[in-house]
């Protein structure tokens, strides 16, 4: 069984992380899907609740849109909270390790945009640094991340977006299915 951690901040006017989140309920995979907006729209996640949550599953999905380079402010707000000292590194904080780690993300830009020439300059593995290093310091088994290009509506059509997140989506699906999801 797999946990979705979804941390999109506005899920309702999503389209790519919609498309995405749907492909995999209808899937036939056994996943737990956490919405951590719906769930803690004033961002006082329960840690407790939260932990309970990574323990019941061993493979982890993080799905959530590239904002400014970066993760969503709430999923920033829930490794604060949730990956504690003693839970997930430190003394004692061994409860994560050998679980697996995957990123999966929706980026708004073309994929020319994420080359060293491009608007981001960086390619998005590097932008994905600080999930590698999370995952490493927690001893949990990092995996490169899924994700897929134009999902900014300002650019694409809602059909483009849906059918790319579908494509990934597909993939994703098939991952988690090779690692037991």
């Amino acid at each position: 069984m797999a946990l979705i951690i979804l941390a999109h901040p506005d899920f309702s006017q999503s389209v790519a992380n919609k498309a995405v989140i749907e492909h995999l309920q209808n899937s036939g995979l056994n996943i737990e899907i956490r919405d951590l907006a719906a769930l803690y729209p004033d961002y006082r996640i329960d840690a407790a609740a939260e932990q309970q949550a990574l323990l019941r599953h061993q493979t982890i999905v993080f799905q959530y849109p590239l904002y400014w380079y970066n993760m969503p402010a709430i999923l920033k707000q829930y490794f604060d909270s949730v990956l504690t000292y003693g839970f997930a590194y430190g003394t004692g904080g061994d409860k994560l390790k050998g679980k697996n780690f995957v990123p999966s993300l929706t980026i708004g830009s073309p994929e020319e945009d994420y080359r060293a020439v491009g608007a981001a300059h960086f390619r998005v593995y590097e932008f994905c640094k600080n999930l590698e290093q999370t995952a490493y310091y927690t001893k949990m088994n990092y995996i490169d991340p899924f994700y897929f290009h134009g999902t900014s509506p300002a650019l694409y059509s809602r059909e483009q977006i849906r059918v790319r997140a579908e494509e990934c989506a597909g993939g994703l699906a098939q991952l988690l299915r090779k690692l037991g999801g």
